[in-house]
């Protein structure tokens, strides 16, 4: 086996475009090929089905980028035939849907998961600076960014609370605000439009906990500010900001500081590089020269992860696991949101992995 590893992706929509761009400017991956519903010019070779594609190119791994719905299907095809693969968030649809996709696959030890919030530089830099201790012990993290699953990855990676059943309690609130931003660019809409809240607590037990806050389109919606907490037993981080006792009857207040190149008479170009805390560098870009955004970062990190996991020479970037415990904690918010009572994660099967 060479050092560079292929891939395959499945679906070829916004989602799984960026996995193929940024394949072309890495070292050590190639995508090789694409399965899509409907023929049409590709950057690279199409398939009308998995197995046409795995016969023809033998990829390393495959990266599913579908509806829901459909996902599970692919991802037990795929590892039927012994091929790993990382798939799009969330891995199945719904609860039920997370069950069977367990029960198919969750014991080959063969599916990752795309969850790249923790791998973005500002995210990376929070949870080097829990991890490192400054705060003491973890004890409640608070998210007004993102939304469902991926804010719940957030939750769990900063609180450090594993495949911990939850207790859930949730609301929501509708009231007006303009939505400036789509994914498709700027709406040029000038009239504010009901829009949702979700609010919800997390009790993870043993002192424990996480808020969820998010409201329609506010990951793109710049009108919302992003928030982020994380209360720990010695202090607590808040945004790009860190205070604690470093000594006795000394409290001090610390910026996590972003280096970013390319202002004013900075010639480097415009690029990230560093995220500092003091004198000890929390996250440094990998990618210099490249000029990504956070969630292209990010989405490189993840893919370079699974191909070094693929080959045997990295940890597994996001286990099955740890996916179908985010989206059963995001469902079960939903839920929570829906009967306006608490309710109770179960413990499921790959919680005891």
């Amino acid at each position: 086996m060479t050092d560079r590893m292929s891939f395959a992706l499945v679906g070829f929509g916004w989602r799984a475009e960026a996995f193929w761009r940024l394949s072309t400017r890495l070292p050590d991956v190639t995508c090789v090929g694409a399965v899509v519903r409907t023929p049409r010019e590709l950057p690279v070779p199409g398939f009308d089905s998995l197995a046409a594609c795995l016969d023809s190119v033998r990829p390393d791994f495959v990266v599913t980028a579908l509806p829901r719905a459909v996902n599970p299907d692919i991802v037990t095809e795929a590892v039927a035939r012994g091929v790993p693969v990382l798939t799009e968030t969330p891995p199945a649809p719904d609860l039920a849907g997370l069950r069977r996709l367990w029960d198919a696959v969750g014991g080959s030890g063969l599916v990752q998961v795309a969850e790249q919030y923790l791998l973005m530089p500002a995210h990376a830099a929070r949870l080097a600076a829990v991890r490192s201790g400054i705060i003491g012990t973890p004890t409640q993290v608070q998210v007004s960014s993102t939304h469902q699953y991926h804010a719940v990855s957030l939750i769990r990676g900063l609180l450090g609370a594993g495949h911990a059943p939850a207790s859930v309690r949730a609301t929501r609130t509708t009231a007006p605000l303009l939505d400036p931003q789509t994914r498709s660019g700027w709406t040029d809409d000038p009239v504010p439009k009901p829009a949702t809240t979700t609010i919800a607590t997390l009790d993870f037990g043993d002192g424990r906990s996480g808020l969820y806050d998010f409201t329609d389109n506010q990951s793109r919606n710049q009108l919302r500010f992003r928030r982020i907490l994380v209360r720990g037993t010695h202090g607590e981080l808040r945004d790009d900001e860190v205070v604690h006792l470093a000594a006795a009857r000394t409290i001090v207040r610390s910026p996590l500081v972003r280096r970013q190149t390319g202002y004013d008479l900075d010639l480097d170009g415009f690029d990230t590089g560093a995220v500092t805390l003091g004198s000890e560098v929390l996250y440094r870009n990998p990618y210099p020269g490249l000029r990504w955004n956070d969630d292209e970062i990010a989405t490189a990190t993840l893919l370079q992860a699974m191909a070094a996991w693929v080959r045997g020479a990295g940890p597994a970037p996001y286990p099955l696991a740890d996916g179908a415990q985010d989206h059963l904690i995001a469902l079960a918010v939903e839920h929570a949101a829906d009967v306006d009572r608490t309710v109770g994660t179960t413990t499921e099967a790959w919680t005891t992995v």
